[in-house]
C-alpha cells in the first residue's frame, strides 16, 4: 500500500497530511508533484488544503490544469480513491470529480474554528468505519467553503446517500446556527457517483491527534487504510 499527497505551489497543509498517513497512521505515503504526472503506484490520493497557485484566479480553477490532475482524474475514473481537504475539495469540484462549487462564505469573512459534522453515510471507503448520525469535531479554515449546487444535483445526492456530512450542533440537529459559511443545507462534504471520491471542507488532517484538541478526523483516514488492506 502506498498513499499520494499532492503538492501545488501554495500548498500548506501537504505536510499535515503527510504526518498523518505516516506518523500516526504509520503507512508508507509519498508527496506528488503537480507538474507530473506519475502517480507512483499509489494506491489512494489526497488533496490537501492550501491556497493552490495562490488562489489567484479562483479557488480551484488554475489546479485544474496541472499535469498531476489528470492522471488523478483517470486514477478515479478507474475506481481509485480520492479525498480532497479544503482546497483539495475546490480543486475536486473544478476539476468535475464532484459537483457544485464552493462560494465565498456568508458574510465575506474568512473563518477558521472547530465544528461539529454529522455523519450522513457510511457507505463510502473513507466513512465506513463511521455511525450514520455520529457527530465529529474538526476545524475548518476557509473563505469559500460555502458549498452550492442546482436543485436538480441536490437531489441526486440525496437519493444516491452521496452527501457525506453536514455542520451540525454537537446534538447532531442541523440548524441554520451550526451552519459557518451559509453552505447549501449545512453540506460539508460529498461523495462522487462511484462514492470512491470524497470532497469535504474541514479538516481530518488537523484533526487526527489528541493533542490538537481532537481526533476525530483520524477515523476518516483509518477507514480509507481498512478499505485499500480489505481490497
Amino acid at each position: 500500500m502506498k498513499i499520494g499527497v499532492l503538492v501545488f505551489p501554495g500548498s500548506n497543509c501537504d505536510h499535515d497530511t503527510y504526518n498523518v498517513i505516516d506518523a500516526v497512521a504509520q503507512q508508507p505515503v509519498t508527496f506528488l508533484w503537480h507538474a507530473s504526472e506519475d502517480l507512483q503506484g499509489c494506491d489512494a490520493i489526497l488533496v490537501p488544503g492550501g491556497f493552490a497557485y495562490g488562489d489567484y484566479l479562483r479557488t480551484g480553477a488554475l489546479a485544474r490544469f496541472a499535469p498531476i490532475m489528470g492522471s488523478v482524474k483517470k486514477f478515479a475514473a478507474q475506481g481509485g480513491p480520492v479525498m480532497g481537504i479544503c482546497n483539495g475539495f475546490q480543486i475536486l469540484c473544478e476539476s468535475g470529480l464532484l459537483p457544485g462549487a464552493l462560494m465565498r462564505n456568508a458574510g465575506l469573512r474568512y473563518i477558521c474554528k472547530q465544528v461539529n459534522l454529522r455523519t450522513e453515510t457510511n457507505d463510502s471507503p473513507f466513512t465506513h468505519l463511521l455511525q450514520r448520525g455520529e457527530v465529529l469535531q474538526m476545524p475548518i479554515g476557509h473563505m469559500e467553503g460555502n458549498y452550492f449546487c442546482d436543485t436538480d444535483t441536490l437531489a441526486t445526492l440525496k437519493k444516491q446517500d452521496r452527501i457525506a456530512f453536514r455542520y451540525s450542533t454537537p446534538a447532531g440537529d442541523i440548524t441554520a446556527d451550526a451552519n459557518p459559511n451559509g453552505s447549501l443545507e449545512n453540506i460539508a462534504g460529498v461523495l462522487s457517483e462511484g462514492r470512491n471520491v470524497l470532497g469535504m471542507m474541514p479538516h481530518p488532517d488537523r484533526s487526527s491527534e489528541s493533542i490538537l484538541g481532537t481526533a476525530d478526523g483520524l477515523k476518516l483516514f483509518q477507514g480509507l487504510i481498512a478499505s485499500l488492506q480489505t481490497a
